[in-house]
């Protein structure tokens, strides 16, 4: 992996200042992980650290350019991050907190290996960003602006489907019965994995720096896309007199299918990407 005995002897310190982080970070890390296993939201969590170790094999071709030298501008992150986690413990915001770790961990491939060291542990360390939950202020905002939009999108294709409905705030008002919209079913937690997925396959994606952007952005539409498709077919079959089968599909079967719809419709994504972006080769300078 280290290309010259220089590089090597880096191994030593930057293991150390590793172990050393973790020891600092762990009752962070242990709150984290108790996040995922208790929150379905964040339930996705177990799997960021994981592919940020499969993104830093993927991309280890980069050790071996010369110009992985150490540099002191690293150690100026790490102080960064050192920073950061005081504010987060002054004002009590756990995020904060947890956000410096990786502020922390980029400045130790700053501090051993450079530029290039930064480059190649970028992307992963960024990812890393997936494993935090978000502040409870952003979380409740973008629930609630979710859970409005689910609503006033089912409802207009139910309307659109010959469906008599009307909403009223978040609940959709049927012939005979009526359709809440409740928080837990606004869609945050398959925008956040999704949103994670959807990034990790710009990643890996070889595609231009266009579609990669095209890629991640449509994370947000697609989710939701994917909870308007469970909302309204659960309206149609309370219209259709099939309460059981309606909330069958509203608690369990439909939740389960918005991923595998998600991807559906990413795949679909990524066929018309290829179709419609033509990349015409540079004529050759005599």
């Amino acid at each position: 992996m280290f290309a010259n005995p220089a590089q090597r002897s880096l191994l030593l310190p930057v293991t150390a200042s590793f172990i050393l982080l973790g020891w600092a970070y762990w009752e962070t890390l242990e709150a984290i992980g108790e996040r995922w296993a208790t929150d379905p939201q964040y339930s996705h969590g177990f799997l960021v650290p994981v592919f940020a170790g499969f993104l830093l094999w993927k991309r280890r071709d980069l050790l071996t350019s010369a110009d992985f030298r150490p540099r002191w501008w690293g150690c100026g992150l790490v102080l960064l991050g050192v920073g950061l986690r005081f504010a987060g413990y002054a004002i009590y915001q756990s995020w904060l907190d947890a956000s410096s770790l990786l502020v922390a961990l980029a400045g130790i491939a700053g501090a051993a290996g450079g530029r290039r060291a930064l480059i190649w542990a970028g992307p992963a360390i960024l990812f890393l960003a997936f494993m935090i939950p978000l502040p409870y202020q952003i979380q409740m905002m973008l629930g609630g602006t979710l859970q409005r939009a689910a609503t006033i999108a089912s409802t207009y294709v139910l309307q659109t489907l010959n469906v008599p409905a009307v909403s009223e705030g978040n609940i959709i008002i049927l012939t005979d019965s009526r359709l809440g919209v409740v928080e837990a079913c606004n869609g945050l937690s398959m925008l956040v994995t999704f949103f994670a997925l959807a990034t990790g396959v710009a990643i890996l994606a070889e595609r231009s720096t266009v579609e990669k952007i095209f890629i991640v952005a449509s994370a947000v539409p697609i989710a939701i896309a994917a909870n308007v498709v469970r909302i309204s077919l659960t309206g149609i079959l309370f219209e259709l007199q099939r309460g059981e089968w309606a909330r069958m599909v509203f608690h369990d079967l439909a939740g389960w299918l918005m991923m595998p719809l998600a991807l559906a419709l990413l795949l679909g994504e990524l066929v018309i990407l290829r179709r419609a972006i033509l990349y015409v080769p540079s004529e050759a300078t005599a």
